[in-house]
């Protein structure tokens, strides 16, 4: 019987090539994988789906098969498709610090990643992770292993041209018990209008975790302990 190829995965993140979540996720990787990073040289969150066509951006290869690019994170699918073509099974993107639920998945440079995969055809999920900065829950080995315990299940699941997932983590205080895994919709709620202002100059002053929640979606899942799971597609 001829042997199994490995998988093949693409990360990437909006949080930069350093980021722990992005080592966190490459860890959850089931075993035998080959994996590929190319991720944002810095910090590029909240970008929300934005490529860059009107001024030249550099990929700098910075191990054997890690590639640091000083553009967005959609750029960074764009490359390695452009450079690597149809050699990718998945496009994972995260693991985010910090959640991207509901109405985030139009901000979220994570789920842009994801989304201009799911453009060219290539099975893609985003992940995050919910922080309540009232815990002390920055703990990306047990992160980790619930996304490895996550990831077997998710990946045999159909996905329809277009299609895509993303999954969010919640925050818990430690323990030993494994959150419980939802399928959710994506809550269509509003982030809550809210600013601080000075002489025409504003400041977000909302709360994350007072943001309205629809009962049974993925902001009330995930607030609620579990891990939301939303299959999200392209217009």
């Amino acid at each position: 019987m001829p042997r199994r190829k490995p998988l093949r995965f693409l990360l990437t993140n909006d949080d930069g090539l350093d980021a722990p979540g992005l080592s966190a996720l490459e860890a959850a990787l089931p075993e035998g994988s080959d994996a590929m990073v190319i991720a944002p040289s810095e910090e590029r969150s909240a970008c929300s789906h934005q490529v860059t066509t009107s001024r030249v951006f550099r990929a700098t290869q910075v191990g054997e098969r890690k590639i640091a690019v000083d553009s967005v994170p959609a750029d960074c699918v764009r490359v390695a498709l452009h450079d690597y073509g149809g050699s990718f099974d998945w496009v994972l993107a995260g693991i985010n610090h910090g959640a991207n639920l509901g109405a985030d998945v139009y901000y979220s440079g994570t789920v842009a990643a994801v989304r201009e995969a799911a453009i060219f055809g290539v099975p893609s999920i985003a992940l995050s992770h919910y922080r309540d900065r009232e815990l002390d829950d920055d703990d990306w080995l047990r992160a980790t292993g619930w996304v490895r315990t996550l990831l077997p299940a998710l990946l045999k699941r159909p996905l329809g041209r277009g299609e895509y997932w993303n999954v969010n983590l919640p925050s818990l205080p430690p323990g030993p018990a494994d959150p419980p895994i939802v399928d959710c919709e994506v809550d269509t709620s509003p982030l809550e209008l809210s600013y601080a202002v000075d002489a025409g100059e504003y400041w977000y002053t909302g709360v994350y975790a007072r943001r309205g929640r629809q009962p049974g979606r993925d902001v009330d899942a995930c607030f609620a302990g579990s891990i939301s799971v939303s299959l999200l597609s392209l217009p």
